[in-house]
């Protein structure tokens, strides 16, 4: 019988031409405390989205060297170039090696907006196309599904930095028409993003 190969990056397309996928973090412990600095869960997500000329992958990560899932997507999505970006700097994950494998640029491409959020350290980035708002840290999948600001612990290093200074920084992204929110921890948001941020924020 033959051996059937199952890729451990598996792709979950939440729009034509925009993917994520969950993969285990190798740094990751049990919480022992909720909403301390080490309360996130152990896999965590990732994207991928067909820009207009670029494939671009956001805090990727993947485990145990399977490229194969993302080797396949820049063949059948036919783009001439790959740019790695990431959210905030503890994001690297999987970057350097896929910069080299894929000779990416970390330049923000065509059909992309990165979105700095003051004093926090964290880039989001914007698609226009699907309406979809991908944050790393600083926006968190809530408990139960939904959207929910991380804990004052996770910015322990700001300078005094509280979830305050952090809503008022967040609050010009309503401006935005989201329909989703892509975190990179917890449940996803694929409809009424902006509702839900609006909540989050609140």
């Amino acid at each position: 019988m033959p051996i059937i190969y199952a890729p451990l990056v598996d792709l979950h397309q939440v729009a034509p031409g925009l993917w994520r996928w969950t993969a285990p973090h190798p740094d990751w412990e049990q919480p022992e405390q909720e909403d301390s600095p080490a309360d996130w869960p152990r896999d965590v997500g990732c994207i991928a989205y067909a820009a207009p000329s670029t494939l671009v992958l956001i805090d990727p990560l993947v485990t145990d060297g399977d490229y194969y899932a993302l080797d396949e997507l820049k063949l059948t999505a036919t783009r001439e170039r790959v740019a790695i970006l990431i959210t905030i700097a503890w994001h690297e994950r999987s970057r350097a090696e896929l910069m080299k494998r894929y000779r990416a640029s970390g330049d923000v491409p065509e059909g992309v907006e990165a979105i700095e959020i003051a004093g926090s350290r964290e880039t989001v980035f914007w698609i226009p196309e699907h309406a979809a708002l991908v944050p790393g840290d600083r926006i968190l999948g809530d408990r139960p599904p939904g959207l929910r600001l991380c804990p004052d612990s996770w910015m322990r290093n700001l300078g005094g930095y509280k979830r305050d200074d952090l809503r008022a920084a967040l609050m010009p992204l309503l401006d935005l028409p989201i329909e989703m929110v892509l975190v990179s921890h917890g449940e996803p948001v694929l409809r009424d993003g902006h509702p839900a941020l609006e909540r989050a924020l609140a």
